[in-house]
């Protein structure tokens, strides 16, 4: 299964205006899931109406309601193909480049410690990723969108859907009735649409809205290794603007909790240190002193000792909003028409895999498509979107759940005799990848949502497999004779502080 698709075709001219019969869309969610659905639907529908709960920030600002939105994120190159696709206004990559993200070239761009040794950096730069953080990114697509669609945002909170199962029909809102503000009821109003998206996140409520309309045969799985992340920003130190993006992965295979450590370069000349750690004993600390310790502590020092030397500009910032969640929404019996659920509100996966965004903009391009192709009303859209948008749901849980599963005090699932064969050959894999160009190209292309899981296992894919690595183990990370100097820099730096430090 191959999850390249071809290039989305042009939005058609928009409609003339119908007057009281104009075509409406309502978008539950203002986050990015949602803005991207809202691009997907402005050429196609005459009034795109987008709810939240919350007051959006007037910039790159973090935002109430998201709590991954303050630690690491990547946009894949899936993900920011798929984006480019459907955000009016120019391009995604430009603006975020413009304002400051980092591009990240999997190639030769980063420095990373897999649980099978370092991979190398090549020659060939391989496919790209955007570093920033989660707010530059979110402010950056919804400002195009608004900026560029006849969109509206109000503030207000979707409570269930209306309709049956057969057809949505709309969105019920509660609103402050008299006397809520001393504990009084709200009332409710309805919001009729053509076409109503789901695109509330990790709180979503489908199950139980699609429940009150009779859709009762959803089934939800959760699988939660008890990931806990800390992050803190830093200035980057002069000179070290274009040191690489730097990772020591967790190693789910030892039958012990799961740790590590991550230096995001992104706007603004800052770095955005991020530790993870799994329930048992795993868990990072928040105490700045703590969490150096903790950098420095893991398989390889690199993180800490990148952090030492670097002067903090944050405290140290706790989530624990990580397990993976899936919605089979796609495998109900019935499905109404009408009603769409893109991004979180169908799964969440551990954000250590770095997914999750690329995901819910594949899914608002397939809906581009279909509604581009076939109109908001064509009968049998909203299922052909569910299904569809599941194939890269699929994708990102089978990666983020087939290693959660062997932390031990991981809760929901253990590992299966599939498990246990998929395991064996992404090992194989990924030892391969740390001496083979070929089999790394197989590895970026999957984890950057670029192809699907069939790419693994092409023939030449297979034998660069059995073959293995073709270069010896590297012993350290591969730094260049600047990065080297760099870090010695710091360590330095890290010394006299610390010296200094004593001292008092």
């Amino acid at each position: 299964m191959s999850l390249s698709l071809p290039p989305l075709p042009p939005l058609p001219p928009l409609p003339p205006g119908r007057g009281p019969g104009r075509r409406r869309a309502v978008i539950v969610g203002a986050g990015l899931a949602g803005m991207l659905a809202a691009a997907a639907l402005s050429g196609v529908v005459d009034e795109v109406v987008v709810l939240d709960r919350d007051d959006l920030p007037g910039g790159p600002e973090h935002r109430k309601g998201l709590p991954q939105g303050r630690h690491a994120h990547l946009l894949m190159a899936g993900g920011l193909a798929a984006m480019e696709d459907l955000v009016p206004g120019g391009g995604v990559r430009e603006r975020l480049l413009a304002a400051g993200a980092r591009e990240i070239p999997l190639g030769s761009g980063m420095l990373a410690l897999t649980s099978e040794g370092w991979l190398r950096r090549w020659r060939h730069d391989g496919p790209r990723m955007l570093s920033c953080t989660r707010a530059l990114l979110d402010w950056t697509v919804r400002d195009a969108v608004l900026a560029h669609t006849r969109t509206e945002v109000r503030r207000a909170g979707a409570v269930g859907l209306v309709g049956d199962a057969g057809r949505v029909r709309g969105v019920r809102i509660a609103g402050a009735g008299p006397g809520a503000a001393e504990g009084g009821t709200r009332e409710e109003t309805e919001l009729a649409a053509d076409l109503v998206v789901d695109a509330s996140g990790r709180g979503s409520r489908v199950v139980t809205w699609l429940e009150e309309i009779g859709v009762t045969d959803v089934r939800t799985r959760s699988v939660d290794c008890g990931l806990v992340n800390a992050t803190r920003v830093y200035r980057t130190p002069a000179g070290a603007e274009q040191f690489p993006l730097t990772i020591v992965q967790a190693d789910p295979y030892r039958s012990r909790p799961g740790r590590s450590g991550m230096v995001l370069p992104i706007e603004q000349d800052r770095w955005m240190v991020s530790l993870a750690g799994t329930r048992g004993g795993g868990e990072p600390p928040a105490d700045p002193d703590g969490f150096l310790a903790y950098a420095l502590a893991l398989p390889s020092p690199l993180v800490g000792r990148l952090a030492s030397g670097a002067e903090p500009l944050t405290g140290v910032h706790i989530s624990r909003s990580t397990s993976n969640v899936r919605r089979y929404l796609e495998k109900a019996a019935r499905w109404p028409e009408g009603f769409v659920a893109l991004g979180d509100a169908v799964a969440t996966f551990n954000p250590a895999y770095g997914q999750g965004m690329s995901v819910a903009a594949l899914g608002a391009r397939l809906l581009a498509g279909e509604v581009r192709r076939d109109g908001p009303l064509a009968p049998g859209l909203a299922r052909r979107v569910q299904r569809g948008s599941a194939r890269w749901v699929d994708a990102a849980w089978a990666a983020a759940v087939g290693q959660d599963v062997w932390y031990p005090d991981t809760r929901g699932a253990r590992p299966t005799t599939a498990d246990r064969l998929t395991t064996a050959y992404s090992r194989r894999l990924t030892r391969a990848a740390t001496g083979s160009h070929r089999a790394a190209a197989a590895l970026w292309d999957v984890t950057s949502l670029r192809t699907g899981p069939a790419r693994l296992f092409r023939p030449r894919t297979l034998l660069d497999v059995a073959c293995g690595p073709l270069l010896p183990p590297l012993s350290g990370p591969p730094l260049t004779a600047s990065e080297r100097k760099i870090l010695g820099e710091l360590d330095r730096a890290a010394a006299e502080t610390g010296a200094t430090a004593a001292k008092r």
